[in-house]
């Protein structure tokens, strides 16, 4: 992966690189969706890390489209019933990165967005969803995070929309005033992969099970391992020949490691833990695109959480230790 090696192998001996991969680089400074502020300081956080430049060091072709900023004319979505807060301003930042989002797939490039909480991902999946559907291809998704964010605003104990994103994209009833007309799609609970879980609320509970949605609790993981556990998920994916979006949210994590978050929840994934699944994601050659979620820089360490982010960045894009032979073609996006 990017980081050169060396040894004694003759003059052809060089620098190990992952296949070069078109990426773009979207800034997502929205924090309406979240109950704490300081997640708007996400993508430049992430950017200070130095996410741009990693990238580019294992060859990739990096466009990095700064952050977006919200037209005030989009803000206009009326709540539905239930509580909902900020639904115009979370409205608005779904409309806007489906539209993004959905472009950039159609040009062949893989879409990072920098978020921002985790309400963004309405409209990053959206568009990649769009996507697929078009291309006729079935969308996975691979949800990494302490919660389920399977909420309605008829069951969020809080109303807050970063809890409810993937009870929108699953179409549960509430979110019709999201998109509006504008275009976009949908993903199918049953190839939704709620990953590293470790607090559902009961309504929730309910609705997963009423949906047969993956939940891939941290139990699981204790009992049959990290590897074995998204080894599933890849076959999965690879069997059905689908295209797969990761939404990474940094409560995924261990806040040992990466407290950089409002809505830590002890007990989460380790640091090798975190890069085996990237290290295995990016070897199976399905991710298509990608969300760094819910980075609180004023909540964080030093950067250590970003720092973090973008290391898993890297092992998800193709850094290695060590070269051993492997698959490396990232699939769908070309």
């Amino acid at each position: 992966m990017s980081r050169e090696t060396s040894g004694e192998g003759g003059p052809e001996a060089g620098p190990t690189r992952a296949p070069r991969l078109a990426i773009a680089v979207i800034g997502a400074p929205v924090e309406e969706g979240a109950g704490v502020p300081g997640s708007a300081m996400g993508p430049a956080m992430l950017r200070t890390a130095g996410i741009v430049k990693s990238l580019r060091d294992l060859g990739h072709d990096v466009e990095d489209r700064g952050d977006l900023a919200l037209p005030h004319s989009l803000v206009h979505a009326a709540a539905p019933p239930g509580k909902a807060h900020r639904f115009a301003h979370v409205s608005a930042w779904s409309r806007l990165l489906a539209r993004e989002t959905y472009a950039f797939m159609r040009a062949g490039r893989i879409p990072i967005v920098l978020g921002g909480d985790h309400s963004l991902a309405m409209g990053s999946i959206a568009g990649v969803a769009r996507h697929a559907a078009e291309a006729g291809r079935e969308l996975f998704v691979l949800w990494l995070d302490a919660h389920s964010d399977f909420n309605t605003p008829l069951t969020s104990p809080s109303g807050n929309m970063h809890g409810m994103s993937a009870a929108m994209l699953c179409r549960e009833p509430g979110f019709d005033g999201v998109f509006g007309d504008d275009p976009h799609g949908f993903i199918e609970p049953g190839r939704l992969h709620l990953f590293g879980i470790r607090s559902i609320d009961s309504g929730e509970r309910r609705l997963l099970q009423d949906r047969g949605v993956d939940v891939v609790d941290m139990r699981m993981l204790d009992e049959h391992g990290f590897a074995v556990s998204i080894r599933r998920i890849i076959d999965r994916v690879k069997a059905r020949d689908g295209l797969l979006h990761v939404s990474l949210d940094v409560d995924f994590l261990d806040p040992t490691i990466a407290p950089g978050v409002g809505t830590a929840v002890p007990g989460g994934a380790t640091y090798r833990e975190a890069h085996l699944v990237m290290e295995l994601l990016y070897e199976s050659g399905l991710t298509t695109s990608l969300d760094l979620v819910e980075l609180n820089p004023f909540l964080d360490e030093r950067g250590k959480s970003a720092l973090l982010l973008v290391d898993l960045t890297a092992s998800l894009m193709g850094r290695q230790v060590y070269p051993a032979p492997r698959r490396t073609d990232l699939g769908g996006a070309r």
